[in-house]
C-alpha cells in the first residue's frame, strides 16, 4: 500500500536524520580514537617537554578543533544524558547541557535553524532592563535585518515623574529596505520608516476615528472574509520608493492617490 504525500516526507526526513547522526558520530568518534592514540605517546608521558612533544600537543589540539567543528554540526537528536558526576551531556557530540558553543554552523542550502523559541523566564519585577534581559540576538540575513528581544519585568523611567513597570515580552523585528515589522505577544506593528531617537512620536488612531479625505491618500488595503473577521493588510509602495502618507503633506497625498 503506498503511503501519503505526509508520511512518505516524513519517513524520509527520519532516514536523513538518522543518516546525519550516524555519520556525525562516526567522524567524531575516529577524532576521538586519534585523540587517544596522540595522547599516549611516549614523549607526552615523560612529562611533555622537548620538541618531539611539542609536536604531539599541537597535534592533539588540532584534533581538539576538529571535533569542535563536527560538534557544532550536532543537533542534540537524543537529547542530553547523565554521566558520571550528574552532569548531562550529548551523547552524540558529547556537549554538557546548558553550554553555548561559542561559534554557529550553518549549512549552505537549506533551512538554517539557530536556537530556540525562548520566552520570559519569571514573574518577577526586575530593577532594570539590562537585569531582565533573557535574550537579546540579531542577525543580517541576506540584506534583511532579525532582531529578537525577550524580557521579564522590569522597572523604567520612561516617564520621569511616573516610574512604570514594562510587562514581560518576546518581541520579533524584522528591519527591511527602510520598512519595520514587529510582532509581540498583543500587536503587530508596521512602520513605513525607522523611529528616529528623540524624534516627536508619530499619531494613532483606529480606521473610523481617520478623516475619510486622509485616510483616502492612505496605500493600504485591508483583506477580510466573508465572516467580516481581518485576516489581512497590505501597504503598496511604488517600486523603489518608500511609502508617503498625506498626514500634513498635502503633495505627499496627492502622490499616494494617484
Amino acid at each position: 500500500m503506498a503511503l501519503s504525500p505526509p508520511c512518505r516526507f516524513g519517513k524520509l526526513w527520519d532516514m536523513k536524520k538518522e543518516a546525519a547522526k550516524q555519520r556525525l558520530k562516526r567522524e567524531i568518534a575516529a577524532v576521538m580514537r586519534s585523540m587517544d592514540f596522540v595522547s599516549g605517546h611516549p614523549s607526552l608521558a615523560k612529562g611533555g617537554r622537548g620538541r618531539e612533544a611539542a609536536l604531539y600537543a599541537g597535534i592533539y589540539q588540532q584534533l581538539a578543533l576538529a571535533w569542535e567543528h563536527l560538534a557544532l554540526q550536532c543537533r542534540h537528536w537524543d537529547g542530553f544524558k547523565k554521566k558520571r558526576g550528574g552532569v548531562r551531556c550529548c551523547p552524540v557530540c558529547g556537549l554538557v547541557e546548558g553550554m553555548e558553543a561559542p561559534w554557529l554552523l550553518l549549512p549552505r542550502r537549506g533551512a538554517k535553524a539557530i536556537g530556540q523559541r525562548t520566552r520570559p523566564t519569571s514573574a518577577e519585577t526586575f530593577a532594570s532592563k539590562t537585569t531582565a534581559t533573557v535574550l537579546d540576538d540579531a542577525i543580517a540575513f541576506h540584506g534583511a535585518k532579525l532582531r529578537v528581544a525577550v524580557a521579564n519585568p522590569y522597572r523604567s523611567d520612561l516617564f520621569r515623574d511616573l516610574p512604570i513597570t514594562v510587562a514581560a515580552h518576546r518581541t520579533v523585528t524584522l528591519s527591511e529596505d527602510g520598512f519595520e515589522c514587529g510582532i509581540d505577544e498583543h500587536m503587530v506593528r508596521l512602520r513605513t520608516e525607522p523611529r528616529r531617537p528623540k524624534a516627536e512620536p508619530p499619531f494613532g488612531a483606529f480606521l473610523s476615528e481617520i478623516p475619510s479625505k486622509v485616510l483616502k491618500t492612505f496605500p493600504v488595503m485591508v483583506e477580510y472574509d466573508r465572516r467580516g473577521r481581518l485576516v489581512g493588510l497590505c501597504l503598496f509602495r511604488a517600486p523603489g520608493k518608500r511609502v508617503e502618507s498625506a498626514a500634513g503633506n498635502g503633495k505627499a497625498g496627492r502622490k499616494a492617490k494617484a
